[in-house]
């Protein structure tokens, strides 16, 4: 009984008012346990994530370092949508004044269209023998329809003038749209021009739309739930054109997604815009323009200073002319000084001696940000050799054929259908059978433009021997640097010229059906007083009779 008296004393005098009286001693044992807790939370929690922080890769960490560096998971459309149209202007403004960002545009348009991409039809029969009368017909029909009176809403621009204008406005804006117009323009009859449409007359300024059909339209994309096209909508005009249009009520025009080639590079899935080839190097651009404009203002001002008077007194001027004291000087002259006066020179530091390394450096970057060498994007190979500009040229080649072939995939291919089709159903090309071997007829073979041999010596025995040991054709070489040219316009002039040559009563030690690559006249060629050679065979079993020493003399009778 004392016992438990003793215990229920203790208890009551640690009631909840004296537990929590300051100093006490169950409050202060409860918190430094509670502290304890809380601090091996807090390090198991560390622990852990400097093991997460471990495990994860290098540019995903955050640190004191990095801590300015945010990036947001957002979609391609949704970064296009807040920077495309400024991105757009900005991009045509260093194109338009920018002399490195002009060559860059100026260089992509000649080493992937130059000339045009050419076509040749490749219509074969059963055995797989090319149809030369169906080929040439759809050739002459072709070579007549691309003038620009025919195949240009416009009447202007030639289809390799087109091919050049849809790679400026690819480079420069991202995208270009070209519409199928089935009607014939000019002289031709077959039903078909092309117009250029910029991208700023698409509707872009409406990021979130729906169609009356229910489809959604993104930047002035109608898209279906696949994100495939099915329209597009324009403005009726150019925006920007409004120094020469009058106001009316805002109008869009639809246009079916079937008259319309959108032609941009997709770098995101889903992507319903292009963006500017030159956006990751728009920044730098800028920044060596006013760079390079203050360096030139820097060096006008110091070449305007020659030097400097240091006198005890002011000094006196030879004339005076709107409150600015001038003193007359020329070439070749001494000038007196009055007492106490000394000439100081002016040596000035400009222009930069670094100006030049520095303006290397930043256009190395923009170079590489659009995917040219510095050679092509600068003009200047004084910082290169042979070996490494031939590396650079070879780069930029491998870059112009993936371009030519999304270009020809992209386009051309889907044009020279369309075409075909209006051709035929016109009469311009006859092909009887053509809806039920539609394929048959519409095979054929794009030629864009090749490039020249580097090092000619050794390029063509490097090609000499791959076409002899099978690891390439005559047709591939003539490929890659025939420039557009194909295996069978190279041989039909190789013959015009040999069969003139004959005519004329020339050899030329080029024609290997006389001579050989010494010079040396070949042993199946015709004699030169144009008698018929001699039969081999007679020949042989002639010097086999000769060499037989149980023969008889040639006019011996048995």
């Amino acid at each position: 009984m004392q016992t438990s008296a003793r215990i229920l004393n203790v208890v009551d005098q640690f009631d909840d008012a004296t537990v929590r009286r300051v100093g006490s001693r169950v409050l202060a044992d409860f918190g430094a346990k509670r502290a304890a807790e809380r601090a091996a939370a807090v390090a198991a929690a560390s622990r852990a994530k400097q093991q997460q922080a471990a495990r994860a890769y290098a540019g995903a960490q955050v640190g004191r370092l990095n801590s300015d560096w945010s990036a947001l998971q957002t979609s391609a459309d949704s970064e296009i949508l807040t920077s495309l149209r400024l991105l757009r202007a900005r991009s045509r403004e260093l194109v338009r004044d920018n002399e490195y960002a002009k060559q860059a545009v100026r260089v992509i348009k000649n080493n992937v269209i130059g000339t045009g991409v050419g076509m040749q039809a490749q219509v074969m029969n059963a055995r797989g023998k090319l149809v030369a009368g169906v080929n040439d017909n759809i050739e002459d029909e072709w070579c007549e329809w691309i003038d620009g009176e025919n195949c240009h809403t416009g009447g202007l621009l030639s289809l390799p003038d087109i091919e050049r204008l849809i790679f400026d406005e690819l480079v420069a804006a991202g995208e270009v749209l070209v519409r199928y117009v089935d009607q014939p323009f000019g002289n031709s009859r077959i039903p078909l021009a092309l117009e250029v449409i910029e991208a700023d007359r698409l509707m872009d300024n409406w990021q979130a739309a729906r169609a009356p059909n229910g489809n959604a339209i993104r930047m002035g994309v109608e898209v279906d739930q696949w994100g495939r096209p099915t329209a597009y909508w324009l403005y009726p005009h150019h925006p920007g054109d409004y120094q020469f249009t009058t106001f009316t009520p805002s109008k869009f025009i639809r246009i079916p997604a079937t008259e319309i080639e959108h032609l941009y590079l997709i770098d995101r899935w889903p992507q319903t815009r292009g963006e500017p080839w030159m956006h990751a190097t728009l920044k730098r651009l800028h920044n060596m323009g006013g760079y390079e404009e203050a360096e030139i203002v820097a060096a006008r001002a110091s070449a305007n200073i020659v030097g400097f008077i240091r006198t005890p007194e002011g000094v006196v001027p030879d004339d005076v002319e709107a409150g600015r004291q001038l003193i007359d000087t020329e070439p070749g002259t001494w000038q007196t000084l009055l007492p106490g006066e000394q000439v100081d020179g002016f040596n000035p530091s400009r222009p930069n001696a670094a100006l030049e390394p520095f303006m290397r450096f930043m256009l190395r970057g923009f170079a590489a940000g659009v995917g040219i060498s510095y050679e092509s994007a600068s003009r200047d190979y004084s910082q290169s050799n042979y070996s490494s500009s031939r590396l650079a040229l070879l780069d930029d080649r491998d870059l112009w054929r993936v371009l030519q072939g999304w270009y020809i995939r992209r386009f051309r291919s889907r044009l020279h259908r369309r075409w075909l089709d209006g051709a035929v159903l016109v009469g311009a090309v006859k092909a009887a059978d053509y809806y039920t071997a539609t394929r048959k007829y519409q095979k054929v073979r794009f030629k864009p433009r090749g490039w020249s041999w580097i090092d000619p010596t050794r390029e063509v025995s490097a090609y000499k021997l791959a076409v002899r040991c099978g690891f390439m054709s005559p047709d591939d070489v003539i490929a890659q640097t025939a420039n557009g040219a194909d295996i069978e316009d190279v041989y039909n002039a190789i013959r015009r010229s040999r069969d003139l040559a004959d005519e004329l009563k020339l050899v030329f030690d080029t024609d290997a059906e006389k001579v050989n690559d010494k010079g040396q006249v070949q042993a199946s060629a015709p004699p030169s007083d144009g008698s018929e050679p001699a039969d081999p065979d007679v020949a042989q079993e002639s010097s086999e009779t000769a060499t037989d020493p149980e023969a008889g003399e040639p006019g011996e009778k048995e």
